[in-house]
C-alpha cells in the first residue's frame, strides 16, 4: 500500500518551505510496547505533550488526526510471555486493554488507538516492505548471528545482554543500553550472553534483508543538517547530526523469529520484519483504519506531520523511518520531532523490572477524578530540555501552591463574590469608571492568548502552562487590589460604587472564561468543569474566542462555584512514597525467588557459581592473541562513566591509552606502577569519545571482585605472555 502521488522537487517533498500553509495536521505519539502498563514517565515523555498539541490544534479548528496504538511485536513481548507463562498474543491482548484504558482515563484524546497485531497493519507493513523489495532497495546479506544452542533459536538483539562498551552497564541489550541510551549492536557488547538461558552462545549463518542507510546520507544531510538546524529542538538535532557525521551503515530490517509480521518475499520462512521497520508503519496503518482519506494525511504535501517521542526513539523517527519513507516515495516527512528527555522518580531512573515507577492505572485509582492534577505537574515539570525528577513532595507543592492557591482560588473567589455582590449574574461593565488597572487587565488577557499560542506552536508546553497560571496570578492581584468586598461596605453611603464592584467582577469573570479556553489543552477536565459552572457549551473553548472580554453576556446567571482542585495532604504523599519503596522491595524479593526446592537452592547458593565454559578453540586461535606485559603509568576516572578508568600503559616499545571498567574496584592512585597483562592486538574501540587501544586482563572472583592478571614477579614491559 503506497501513495499514488508524484514526487516533485526535493524542497517541497521535504517540507523545507518555511511559510507553507498546512491544511491538515497528522500528530503521532510513540507506539508503547504492549508488554506492561504505562507509567508517568511515558506520559511526560510524549503522550501528554502530544495531547496538548492536538487539543490546541483542534481548538484552532484545524484538520487534525491524532493517531497511536500498541506496538505488539518484538522481543519485549516474547520475554513478557515467557515470564508469565502465556502466549505473546495473550500478552498483547492483556496490555493493549490496560494501556488504552489508562490513556482514556488521563484524557489523552487519540482519534484512534490501534495495534500492530491487526490484519490491516500486517497488510500495510508487508506492502511497504514488498514495494522496497521490488524496487531493489534492500541488500541481501549472509551473516553470522548469535544462536542459543539450549533453546535452539537465533537470538534477536534484545535477547542478547552484556556489558555496554560506553558506560560499562552490565545489563545492556544488544540493540541499546538503557542506562546511557547508546544504540548498540550485539557485536559491540562485552561478554554477550543469552537472556533466554544459561546455554552457550555460538554464531550461525543466517540471511537477512538490509536497508542501505548509508546511501541516504546525502538526503539526510540536506533535510536535517541543513534544513532543520533552526527548527528542531537542540537535543534532537544534535543527536541526529552526530549519527550522520559518524557515518551510517546498512541495517537489517528482518529478524529470525516466530512472532511478528512475516517477511513477504520468497525464501523468508521463519523470518519477520524488524520491529523498528514494522512499528512506525503502524502510524500509517492506524490512519488507514481511522479514515478512508488516510492518504490525504500521509501523501499530500500540505500536511504537517509531527512525531512526539522520547529521546530514546530519536534515531528511529528522524533517520531510519524518514529514510524508509524517502526510499518508498510519495510520503510526506515529519515537519518536527519534538522529543523530550527522561523523567526520573524520587531521584532514581524509572525501572519497570525493579517496579520503581508510578503507574498510571494505579494513580487514577488512588486519586479518583484528579487526572488534571497529574497532567498539571507532568507538564509544569516536563523534561523538555533535560532529564527532570518527579517527587511526590513536588507534586504536593505544585498542586497546593499553584493550582489550588492561584488558579482555583481565583476562580472560586470570582464566583463567590459574583453570587454575593451581583445576584449570581454577570454584572455590566461601566466604561465611564474604568481605570488604568482595568485596562491593564484587559491587555493582560489579550497578551496571554498570544503568549500561550506562541509557546504551543513552538512545542514549549511548560512555558505555555506557566503563561496560563501567570494570568490567574495577575487576576488574583487585580482582585486583591480592587477589594470589592471592602467596597461593598461603602454602598449604603455611596450606591455609585456598585459600578466599581461590577467592573471588577465583570472583568474577573471574563478572565475566568479565558482561563478555561487557555487551560483546555493542558487540563481538559478542569476546562469542562468551568464551562459547566459558566453554563456555556464547549464551543466557547474554540481558540478564536481567547483574548475576548465579551464571552459571558451581561445579566447571564452562572452556577454556584465548585472547587476545581483539592489540596494534597501530607499523609497521601507519605503513602505514595511508601508504596514506591514497598514495590521496590517486593520486586527484589520476586527476582530472588526460584522454583527450586529449599534444600537444593541452599546447596547451590553455597557452591561457587561458575560461568559456563566457552566453546573450544584451537592452538591456532590462541596464537592469534598477542598478550604483553605493561606497567600502569597514569590512571584517572572517565567523566560521566562510573565504572571506567583511563589508563596510560608503558609497553616498552610504546605507550598506550586503554579504558578499563575497574573504577568500582580500584582507586586510580592505588594502581599506578602496577604491572598488568594486556591484549595488545585488540582492535581499537572508542568509548566516551576516547579511543581505547587494548584490554587489560582481570580475574573475577565469585563475589564479583576483580584481580589483575599480572606476572608474579617484575617482568620487562612489552614482554610476551605465552
Amino acid at each position: 500500500m503506497y501513495c499514488a502521488v508524484s514526487v516533485k522537487n526535493l524542497s517541497v517533498l521535504l517540507n523545507l518551505q518555511p511559510d507553507m500553509d498546512f491544511k491538515r495536521y497528522l500528530i503521532t505519539a510513540a507506539l508503547p510496547y504492549a508488554n506492561g502498563p504505562v507509567h508517568i514517565g511515558h506520559l511526560a515523555g510524549c503522550y501528554l505533550p502530544a495531547d496538548i498539541y492536538a487539543r490546541y490544534q483542534r481548538a484552532q479548528k484545524r484538520d487534525v488526526k491524532f493517531v497511536c496504538g500498541s506496538d505488539e511485536h518484538g522481543v519485549p513481548i516474547t520475554i513478557r510471555a515467557m515470564k508469565e507463562g502465556i502466549t505473546p498474543q495473550d500478552v498483547v491482548d492483556k496490555y493493549n486493554a490496560i494501556i488504552a484504558d489508562s490513556f482514556a482515563q488521563m484524557g489523552i484524546s487519540f482519534d484512534i488507538y490501534s495495534r500492530t497485531s491487526s490484519a490491516l497493519h500486517r497488510e500495510t507493513s508487508q506492502a511497504f516492505f514488498k514495494k522496497l523489495y521490488d524496487d531493489g532497495v534492500f541488500e541481501t546479506r549472509e551473516s553470522e548471528q548469535y544462536f542459543d544452542e539450549e533453546k535452539q533459536t537465533f537470538l534477536a538483539d534484545r535477547y542478547i545482554v552484556g556489558t555496554c562498551p560506553v558506560c560499562s552497564n552490565d545489563n545492556a541489550y544488544g540493540d541499546q543500553c538503557e542506562k546511557c541510551g547508546s544504540s548498540l549492536s550485539p557485536e559491540q557488547l562485552i561478554n554477550p550472553r543469552s537472556a533466554l538461558s544459561s546455554g552457550p552462545l555460538v554464531k550461525r549463518t543466517t540471511t537477512h534483508w538490509y536497508f542501505p542507510l548509508d546511501k541516504y546520507e546525502p538526503f539526510l544531510k540536506e533535510w536535517i543538517v541543513e534544513g532543520k538546524k533552526d527548527q528542531w529542538k537542540p537535543n534532537v538535532y544534535g543527536q541526529c547530526k552526530s549519527w550522520i557525521d559518524s557515518g551510517l551503515q546498512p541495517r537489517a530490517m528482518t529478524r529470525d523469529s516466530n512472532w511478528g509480521v512475516p517477511v513477504p518475499v520468497p525464501g523468508a520462512d521463519g523470518k519477520v520484519l524488524y520491529v523498528w521497520f514494522d512499528a512506525p508503519i503502524g502510524y500509517i496503518s492506524a490512519t488507514r483504519e481511522l479514515t478512508a482519506q488516510w492518504s490525504d494525511y500521509w501523501c499530500k504535501e500540505d500536511t504537517k506531520l509531527v512525531h512526539f517521542i522520547g529521546k530514546d526513539n530519536i534515531v528511529f523517527h528522524c533517520i531510519i523511518f524518514p529514510s524508509m519513507l524517502k526510499a518508498h516515495g510519495g510520503y510526506v516527512l515529519p515537519d518536527n520531532v519534538p522529543a523530550n528527555e527522561f523523567l526520573n522518580i524520587e531521584g532514581q531512573k524509572v525501572s519497570t523490572s525493579r517496579n520503581w515507577a508510578v503507574w498510571v492505572d494505579e494513580y487514577v485509582k488512588d486519586f479518583p477524578d484528579q487526572q488534571d492534577m497529574l497532567r498539571y505537574v507532568l507538564c509544569a515539570n516536563a523534561p523538555e530540555s533535560k532529564d527532570n525528577d518527579f517527587t511526590w513532595k513536588d507534586f504536593q507543592d505544585r498542586i497546593n501552591n499553584e493550582l489550588v492557591s492561584v488558579f482555583g482560588n481565583f476562580v472560586n473567589r470570582a464566583f463567590v463574590l459574583m453570587h454575593k455582590l451581583c445576584n449570581g449574574c454577570v454584572p455590566a461593565l461601566h466604561t465611564d469608571v474604568m481605570d488604568a488597572a482595568d485596562h491593564a487587565l484587559i491587555a493582560d488577557i489579550k497578551a496571554a492568548k498570544q503568549d500561550v499560542e506562541n509557546c504551543l506552536e513552538s512545542y514549549k508546553f511548560r512555558d505555555g502552562l506557566y503563561a496560563v497560571v501567570d494570568l490567574a496570578r495577575k487576576a488574583n492581584k487585580y482582585m486583591q487590589d480592587k477589594e470589592p468586598w471592602i467596597v461593598a461596605k461603602q454602598l449604603a453611603a455611596d450606591p455609585e460604587k456598585q459600578k466599581l464592584i461590577d467592573n471588577c467582577l465583570h472583568l474577573c469573570l471574563q478572565l475566568t472564561a479565558n482561563l478555561a479556553i487557555l487551560v483546555n489543552p493542558f487540563l481538559p477536565f478542569t476546562a469542562k468543569k468551568m464551562c459547566h459552572m459558566m453554563k456555556v457549551v464547549d464551543r466557547m473553548l474554540d481558540w478564536e474566542n481567547a483574548g475576548s472580554t465579551d464571552l459571558l453576556k451581561v445579566n447571564y446567571p452562572l452556577r454556584a462555584p465548585e472547587l476545581l482542585f483539592r489540596k494534597v495532604e501530607d499523609a497521601e504523599v507519605a503513602a505514595q512514597v511508601e508504596k514506591l519503596h514497598n514495590n521496590l522491595k517486593n520486586a527484589a524479593k520476586a527476582m530472588e525467588q526460584t522454583t527450586q526446592q529449599p534444600e537444593q537452592a541452599a546447596a547451590e547458593s553455597a557452591a561457587p557459581q561458575y560461568l559456563p565454559a566457552k566453546p573450544e578453540i584451537t592452538i591456532d586461535d590462541f596464537a592469534k592473541i598477542d598478550l604483553r606485559v605493561a606497567t600502569i603509568l597514569h590512571a584517572e576516572k572517565v567523566e560521566k562513566a562510573d565504572k571506567l578508568l583511563k589508563l596510560e600503559l608503558d609497553l616498552g616499545y610504546e605507550k598506550r591509552t586503554v579504558l578499563s571498567g575497574i573504577a568500582m574496584h580500584y582507586k586510580p592512585e592505588d594502581i599506578i606502577g602496577k604491572q598488568v597483562t594486556v591484549v595488545a592486538n585488540l582492535a581499537p574501540r572508542k568509548m566516551r569519545g576516547i579511543e581505547s587501544h587494548g584490554m587489560i586482563l582481570m580475574a573475577q572472583n565469585m563475589d564479583g571482585s576483580l584481580i589483575f592478571v599480572a606476572p608474579p614477579v617484575a617482568a620487562d614491559n612489552g614482554g610476551e605472555v605465552r
